[in-house]
């Protein structure tokens, strides 16, 4: 026989043991075969569970396991399938090139969504991977105006942007705290910088006077040299625009040097780990913040179950988002349901349309992808806690 009839009867060999073979699902990602009927559904959650912020990410994290735990047990069914949730967490230690590397992991493993990133540092850079994979992405803390504002239509965020938390901290600085003079401190990622900008820009129109501007990093400990510049120009208030990790410690340096200025700032500061980080330092109404989110009236009781079966859960209080990241995964699983789909294709305009009661109230999106009417809350500390001021749209 010669080589050409050879590879001839080779390829119809082939050709005819494929049309007898039954094609199988993939395997889910622990290894096991989908049982029939099956849908192995698999969520992404990336978060910093590593380094400074990692109470944060986990927080987050935990919110998204709770979710896919709940879904597994009511046995959703997408189309005529029975769903099998996987939740595959990522750590992008709040850094943008382990961001991208944690986003690019998700889409070669064939995520079929992703709730994340954390903080808008690692958002961004992030995003475009899932945009150029068609994997919608939903983030359940990141407030960086431009990442709804890039154009990708699977760009998704569950908490009101910089524009409203720095221009409600800054208006409230003014007009709730009767500054007149504030100095602004940012740490230089997208979230403290942006955030710094909007407050300085409301502020200013509110009638304060910046009286100085310095710059720190997210990792700085410290700030001996920016304090001691500032504290001569004797300001009414210092907004930090960064997290709790440079903050509390921030805090301590102004108290060591005799500060009597307030300390304010955005939902960086508004966690549980700012007290423990700030210690004897917090004191009672030394510390402002506002929080994108937030639920009243009757939201409240969502929330209020939200946080007590996370504590069932868990053992710990919620940090900050981890509301926000359990109804990112219910939003998706939503969206897929009314679809009858978890191709991301096919999903996508569901998700785009949704309607949805959770546990961080209504969401409703807008056509940039942002949610319609987001709340924000304004706390202080007092006696070692944290108080609600208000919730404010």
């Amino acid at each position: 026989m010669n080589t050409e009839l050879k590879l001839a009867v080779l390829a119809a060999a082939v050709a005819l043991a494929a049309c007898g073979k039954k094609e199988e699902a993939a395997p889910a990602a622990d290894g096991t075969a989908p049982a029939a009927g099956e849908l192995v559904v698999r969520i992404g959650h990336v978060g910093a569970t590593s380094g400074a912020v990692a109470h944060l990410g986990k927080d987050n994290e935990n919110g998204a396991r709770l979710a896919i735990e709940e879904l597994n047990a009511a046995g959703v069914k997408i189309g005529n399938q029975t769903a099998r949730f996987e939740l595959l967490a990522e750590d992008d230690t709040a850094d943008p090139k382990q961001a991208t590397a944690a986003a690019q992991k998700l889409v070669d493993t064939g995520v079929n969504g992703v709730v994340g990133h954390l903080t808008s540092g690692a958002t961004l850079p992030a995003s475009l991977i899932y945009h150029e994979a068609g994997v919608p992405q939903i983030t359940p803390s990141s407030t960086n105006p431009k990442f709804t504002r890039q154009g990708f239509p699977g760009a998704f965020r569950l908490v009101a942007d910089d524009t409203q938390q720095g221009g409600a901290m800054g208006r409230y600085t003014v007009q709730g705290l009767n500054a007149k003079t504030v100095a602004v401190i940012d740490d230089r990622t997208a979230y403290g910088q942006g955030l710094a900008d909007e407050f300085e820009k409301a502020a200013k129109a509110a009638g304060a006077e910046v009286v100085g501007r310095e710059y720190t990093n997210d990792k700085a400990t410290d700030f001996n040299a920016i304090l001691t510049s500032l504290k001569d120009k004797k300001p009414d208030v210092i907004f930090f625009g960064g997290m709790d990790a440079v903050g509390g410690p921030m805090l301590r340096q102004m108290k060591t040097l005799g500060y009597t200025s307030k300390l304010v700032g955005g939902d960086g500061l508004c966690t549980a780990e700012m007290i423990t980080l700030s210690a004897e330092a917090l004191g009672d109404g030394q510390v402002y913040c506002v929080e994108a989110g937030g639920v009243d009236g009757e939201e409240a009781a969502a929330n209020d179950k939200f946080r007590a079966d996370f504590k069932a859960k868990y053992g710990v209080d919620v940090q900050a988002y981890a509301g926000y990241a359990y109804d990112g995964v219910k939003l998706l699983a939503s969206a897929m349901q009314t679809a009858g789909s978890a191709d991301p294709k096919q999903y996508l305009p569901a998700l785009k349309a949704i309607q949805y009661q959770g546990a961080s109230g209504k969401v409703v999106f807008d056509d940039k992808g942002d949610r319609q009417n987001a709340a924000l809350t304004l706390y202080t500390f007092k006696a070692g806690q944290r108080e609600k001021l208000a919730v404010i749209r």
